[in-house]
């Protein structure tokens, strides 16, 4: 058998030398994934004997993250907002980014509130808005069959599948399903000719459905502010997830559409706009 701290050390060195950024990170967090440890075992029991099967099957995930395969997707999950959510490349990974949305959008959302999650992916938003609430409850869409079928898995997993409601649609859903209180989305908004210049786990393992923002990346935005107002009651807002230099054009529309005020940009951790707020009169 080998040690735990001499097989983390060829999974380290190997991702190094196939350009991996968090070579070390990335490793540590596959060992750990396959081993069942946590962070404390390779300072605490660096000697701990691992299998060679264990060993054999980190090795191969070494393999699959050295040609670019993100973690999260070889682990099959990813934590989001304190909370464990399954992904495959059928969804986006949960990015930190996104718990700005979320946690903006709490600031508006009160016990008894309908939620509108527009292209929910994983569903990581709105199953997170309604773990750290209270009698609140989601409708969330996405025109991804396959998304919806790990939302809903997500959904079951974290407990709330009596409280979301999933439905299989182009954005919107029909206006029998009502008004709501809130409606938010990390709609696709990167523009087609950017997605080429993105890292190798954006560009060949994130679904690019919910990368594609078209021409300019704003199409989602223009069919989400032309239409949200329809779907929301009155004083209800609306949250959207925005690209680092899209402030500007997504309050362009808001504020041409003339239905909205209390338009607010927020910016995430790193210093960029990250998130717009609007208010339906």
């Amino acid at each position: 058998m080998s040690k735990y701290v001499d097989i983390y050390t060829t999974g380290y060195e190997t991702l190094e030398r196939a350009g991996i950024t968090e070579a070390k990170l990335d490793a540590r967090l596959l060992l750990e994934y396959v081993c069942g440890t946590d962070h404390n075992t390779l300072l605490t029991h660096p000697e701990k004997e691992v299998s060679g099967e264990e060993e054999g099957r980190f090795l191969e995930f070494i393999d699959r993250r050295s040609k670019r395969e993100p973690v999260a997707y070889i682990i099959g999950n990813w934590d989001f907002m304190g909370l464990n959510f399954d992904v495959c490349s059928d969804v986006l990974i949960p990015e930190q980014d996104t718990e700005i949305l979320v946690e903006e959008t709490m600031r508006y959302l009160q016990d008894g509130m309908r939620l509108l999650d527009l292209c929910t992916g994983s569903g990581c938003i709105a199953l997170s808005l309604l773990h750290y609430s209270n009698d609140t409850h989601a409708l969330c869409t996405d025109i991804s069959s396959k998304a919806l079928n790990v939302a809903k898995g997500n959904a079951s997993k974290l407990g709330l599948g009596d409280r979301a409601e999933f439905m299989e649609t182009d954005l919107f859903p029909d206006e029998a399903a009502g008004k709501f209180d809130v409606i938010v989305s990390n709609p696709p908004y990167i523009a087609s000719k950017v997605i080429e210049e993105l890292a190798p786990e954006v560009r060949d393992f994130e679904p690019r459905l919910a990368l594609d923002g078209a021409e300019d990346g704003l199409v989602f935005y223009r069919r989400i502010v032309e239409n949200a107002h329809k779907f929301l009651n009155s004083s209800g807002y609306l949250l959207l997830e925005i690209g680092y230099d899209q402030a500007e054009a997504v309050t362009a529309l808001m504020q041409e559409k003339n239905v909205y005020h209390d338009i607010q940009v927020i910016k995430d951790l790193g210093g960029n706009d990250r998130v717009i707020s609007a208010c339906f009169y």
